[in-house]
């Protein structure tokens, strides 16, 4: 079944544009439990853009399973589901509803019931004691199977994916780690999900597709699933699907199913390969693990690795995957970051891209309808080359400058280490997508009040774009202690020789990439804190226990709920923020690593100027692309410009 990644083929007598498919995730676009039309945008988008499958957001199949607030709900989703088979259907994409049960690993902060488990196997992430299921739970369970099945056919959809990944009961079932019964669910650990697929397949009848997400490596060999039985699960299974997603993780190991880009891109292709032969071609076999490359997919496809490929991260980054690989050009990138495409998190954040800020914001995003000729941008970091770019594209005349040699600002700043590098490839691509579209960029350039004035005299469009600059140190630094920030060091700074002390009051990823950096050179480093332990907001990201990890393994000191008070004479001398124990550290290099201030060595400049990024407010990339993006729209041009509510 192998092929080209963007040509046309046949899946169970099914007609499918391409061999890329869009995988199920948690997107919090949902009304309530239903699907809204956000989510029906959300999926046109990737169908538009080329996308041969789309599995839609898993839905619950019984009221016991409610793991985040807005988890869509089968009984809830008809109408939902329908809307997306419509709108996706004129592109020939395929539509399967995402169908499945969390298990011990749901919530019962919003079911406001026992969570259900094969045994009682606390969940190792909220610790929660799940009740052991008796055969009613389980009876009740396939019947929600079959008929939230019932419901997908009635709305049209292609067919449905069932959920026996790292999240899911039924895997829990799979694994001799969480599942302890004695009685036959525990001597056949694969009864229930045949018991499943029975009833789904009678309720989906014939032509339709039924799929298998299928855990093949819990990474936990001391008890869970490990390839060796994962190959028998899949030899057992094969005949009884139409489709089998292999996948990774376990309740211990939730970061590894998509991990950030500390992971490399096609980690599975090993474990993938070894499912389909498993299979032995009774069923096509998608690759799933952080596959963003369409090269990567295409080589799966031609090394018989699998006959499709799961790009679910790639085609949140750029819709339009398909297309443009189809018509030559270079896709949007996914640099594997995790931090807006991850939503699982209390404050329900609305699933994007640091990239491509319209990602989730289909119907919200203004439409513009151009009346400005020319445009000067103000800098050339990820703002003011996506400022840039989205102003070309609608034929507006750019021109972008900046005063360093390169483009890309803080974010090419920040790709440096093991991991980082791939932050490049944002500005990167935004910069070739400039000068493809005639934007001229001019680099070692700074412009100064006349300048600026002379374009707005002549009618142009100024959009400031300077970018930030270092604040204050955090404490006095005297004598024998030299004081950089984060950027100097990853920009090459020349440091004096000896201890260095990382002061990091915001836990996101900057201090743990730029001790690590240090560490690999045989730097004695240490990290001081005012939270109670490393990195505190990876947690998002996937990232909090493996950079702590990382941390610990390359003998980084850390220094826990610490203030610096003072540094000087060689060493820093920090405050427990709890006790006002203070501790004298030694310290030849201190590194701040604290957010930036805004750069206003330009100005805001006229009235009718736009200020975007961090020239506004130093803040992540996804704040500075999306107002790059939006720049348009902004200030003065939004005189210029109709706004059309789509």
């Amino acid at each position: 079944m192998r092929g080209n990644l963007t040509e046309q083929f046949t899946l169970a007598g099914h007609d499918v544009p391409s061999r890329v498919l869009f995988g199920p995730h948690e997107t919090n676009l949902g009304d309530g439990r239903a699907l809204s039309p956000r989510h029906v945008a959300y999926y046109e988008r990737r169908a538009r853009g080329g996308a041969g499958v789309i599995v839609t957001e898993t839905a619950s199949v019984h009221e016991s399973d409610w793991p985040y607030e807005r988890a869509p709900l089968a009984a809830r989703c008809g109408s939902g589901w329908a809307d997306v088979v419509a709108a996706c259907r004129p592109h020939g994409t395929l539509v399967l509803a995402g169908l499945g049960h969390t298990g011990l690993q749901g919530s019962s902060a919003w079911s406001q019931a026992a969570s259900w488990a094969p045994s009682r196997f606390p969940d190792p992430i909220s610790r929660e004691l799940p009740m052991e299921m008796e055969q009613a739970q389980i009876d009740s369970l396939v019947e929600g199977f079959g008929a939230a099945a019932r419901v997908a056919a009635a709305a049209g959809a292609d067919g449905v994916e069932l959920d026996a990944g790292p999240f899911s009961l039924l895997r829990q079932f799979h694994s001799g780690l969480t599942n302890r019964r004695a009685d036959p669910y525990g001597a056949d650990r694969l009864r229930l999900t045949r018991e499943v697929i029975s009833a789904v397949r009678a309720e989906l009848g014939d032509g339709r597709i039924l799929s298998l997400r299928l855990c093949c490596d819990e990474l936990a060999p001391w008890a869970g699933i490990a390839p060796d039985e994962a190959a028998e699960q899949v030899g057992a299974l094969s005949d009884s699907v139409d489709l089998l997603v292999v996948v990774r993780g376990g309740p211990f190991t939730t970061a590894a199913y998509r991990p950030d880009m500390q992971s490399e891109p096609g980690f599975n292709v090993e474990l993938c390969r070894a499912m389909r032969e498993a299979a032995g071609g009774r069923v096509p076999v998608v690759l799933q693990g952080s596959v963003v490359g369409a090269d990567q997919a295409q080589g799966a496809l031609d090394d018989g690795v699998a006959d499709l490929v799961e790009m679910t991260r790639a085609q949140i980054a750029d819709p339009d995957l398909v297309a443009r690989v189809r018509d030559g050009l270079v896709p949007r990138p996914c640099v594997l970051c995790n931090q807006t495409c991850l939503v699982r998190d209390p404050r329900n954040p609305i699933v994007t891209c640091i990239g491509n800020p319209s990602a989730g914001h289909e119907t919200v995003d203004p439409e513009p309808v151009v009346a400005v000729e020319s445009a000067l941008v103000v800098g050339g970091g990820p703002a003011g080359l996506e400022a840039a770019r989205a102003l070309a594209q609608r034929g507006v005349r750019v021109t972008l400058t900046e005063k360093a040699a390169r483009t890309g600002g803080m974010l090419r700043t920040a790709a440096v280490g093991a991991g980082r590098v791939r932050l490049a490839m944002v500005v990167d691509w935004l910069e070739a997508e400039c000068r493809r579209l005639g934007v001229d960029i001019r680099t070692d350039i700074e412009l100064g009040a006349a300048e600026l004035a002379e374009a707005r005299t002549a009618g142009t469009l100024v959009v400031h774009a300077t970018g930030s600059s270092p604040r204050p140190a955090p404490c006095p630094v005297g004598a024998g202690v030299q004081a950089v920030t984060a950027a100097d060091v990853l920009a090459g700074a020349v440091l004096e020789p000896g201890p260095v002390v990382l002061f990091d009051p915001v836990g996101g990823p900057v201090a743990v990439s730029v001790a690590l950096w240090l560490a690999e050179q045989d730097r004695e480093v240490a990290i001081a804190t005012p939270d109670q332990l490393i990195g505190s907001r990876l947690g998002p990201t996937g990232d909090l226990v493996g950079a702590n990890a990382r941390v610990q393994r390359a003998g980084i000191a850390r220094h826990l709920a610490a203030i610096p008070v003072s540094a000087a004479a060689g060493e820093v001398l920090l405050e427990n923020r709890f006790t006002g124990v203070r501790t004298r550290v030694p310290c030849a290099v201190f590194v701040d690593c604290s957010h930036r201030l805004p750069n206003e060595s330009v100005g805001a400049g006229g009235p009718q100027d736009e200020r975007i990024g961090d020239c506004v407010a130093p803040r992540s990339v996804l704040e500075a692309v999306r107002e790059g993006h939006l720049a348009e729209l902004s200030g003065a041009s939004r005189r210029r410009f109709t706004l059309v509510d789509r």
